[in-house]
């Protein structure tokens, strides 16, 4: 897996976890938690070697994926078998696989608990290991009811693992209920943006955003682009809007089937797509290692997500850069970025004439991407199911010419 020294939460959980105690762990994405505590785990199983050992609840499908990835790439030699308890994927499946007693289960609460009620036989009695991983985010989506119902079901001699970016009075509810006398391991406590990360912001009328969107995207051709929307419409228009300019565009968004979601995550991780157009199921936790530039098309609502997002890029060492758009309805929220980051970020310089010479082909562009949109729309209502998804990764239509110029 390329690793070579522990992470800082590594370095501070992983010696407490081998002592057996329950441990509080707060660290951002991007800061080594599967391996913090997925290691001590592998090593109690080696030494015990026992069915339904472990039990990982996180909030996203894709980061439940991808924990199971880690799980059996760490645990590989020693035959380490997973399953993957989440929604969108066919029950009856998911029950087949928790049959066959895997080691560790990693679960979304909504889904495990509704195989907890439904699957015959299914119980959780011998679970010997516990970790709520991204526990602020698991409970900011009302999962709190179904986590309740899980460690109701689950043994209390068990060792639990609580991870969380942040403190919040639900997590610190959630400590109080499910741990037992833990140590809590802190990496850092600030918002803060790591060094190699130029950030800028872009001061637009509202009305321009998809051409100075396309724009910039011309000017950093040849990098890798994340670009967070805030709903999961405006991300699905944008990628359609920018597919019709012929650019190697992909959405991730929450209401995709899973299938989908995962299919768009592997074709970006492949660099077959170069950019990925998402919402904020995409700004923590999934374990993407390449993005040169983070766009915020649409500024967040919450501060802390501005953090989230921002990470995805200048990770491990290398450089990186995030551009946030802001427009007249913006300054307000933009205003508190800044006040959380402590620091007043440079305008990104921009040529009004270059940019606005777009607009023609954009307009079209924008055109096309809402007669797509409709006809879609027509089929799935009058089919009563998708027949062809907007998020289908089809060829890039080339419908109108493009120019651009390498900038790194």
């Amino acid at each position: 897996m390329g690793w070579t020294t522990p992470t800082d939460i590594q370095r501070e959980a992983i010696p407490v976890a081998l002592e057996g105690r329950d441990v509080i762990g707060l660290a951002e994405t991007g800061s080594g938690k599967t391996g913090a505590f997925s290691l001590p785990i592998l090593q109690s199983l080696l030494d015990t070697p026992t069915r339904l050992f472990a039990l990982v609840l996180t909030p996203t499908r894709e980061l439940a994926f991808q924990i199971s990835e880690q799980f059996e790439a760490l645990g590989g030699r020693i035959g380490v078998k997973c399953a993957v308890v989440v929604g969108g994927v066919d029950m009856m499946t998911q029950a087949l696989a928790l049959a066959k007693k895997p080691h560790v289960v990693i679960a979304t609460p909504g889904r495990l608990v509704d195989h907890l009620e439904n699957t015959k036989g299914f119980s959780l009695r011998s679970v010997k290991y516990l970790v709520m991983d991204e526990a602020d985010r698991i409970l900011n989506m009302d999962f709190g009811e179904e986590v309740d119902k899980i460690l109701k079901v689950l043994s209390r001699e068990r060792r639990t693992y609580l991870y969380s970016a942040t403190m919040t009075k639900k997590v610190q509810k959630l400590q109080r209920a499910s741990l037992h006398n833990p140590i809590k391991v802190e990496v850092s406590t600030k918002y803060q943006t790591v060094d190699k990360l130029q950030q800028s912001y872009i001061f637009i009328p509202s009305k321009y955003k998809d051409c100075y969107l396309v724009s910039i995207l011309n000017e950093f051709a040849g990098n890798s682009f994340m670009v967070f929307c805030s709903t999961c419409a405006n991300t699905q228009r944008t990628a359609v809007m920018l597919r019709n300019l012929g650019l190697p565009a992909i959405p991730l968004y929450g209401k995709m089937a899973q299938m989908k979601r995962l299919g768009a995550l592997s074709k970006f991780k492949s660099k077959s797509r170069s950019i990925l157009i998402a919402t904020d199921v995409a700004s923590r936790g999934l374990d993407i290692p390449h993005v040169d530039v983070v766009i915020n098309f649409d500024i967040p609502t919450h501060s802390k997500d501005y953090i989230h997002r921002v990470g995805r890029t200048a990770r491990a060492g290398r450089s990186g850069r995030a551009i946030t758009f802001v427009t007249q309805y913006d300054v307000e929220l933009y205003q508190r970025i800044e006040s959380l980051i402590g620091k007043k970020l440079p305008l990104f310089p921009t040529v009004e004439e270059e940019v606005l010479s777009l607009a023609e082909r954009v307009a079209e562009a924008q055109r096309y991407a809402r007669m797509e949109m409709q006809s879609e729309g027509g089929r799935k209502k009058g089919k009563g199911k998708a027949g062809r998804e907007m998020e289908e990764d089809s060829e890039e239509m080339e419908l109108l010419p493009k120019k651009r110029k390498k900038r790194k």
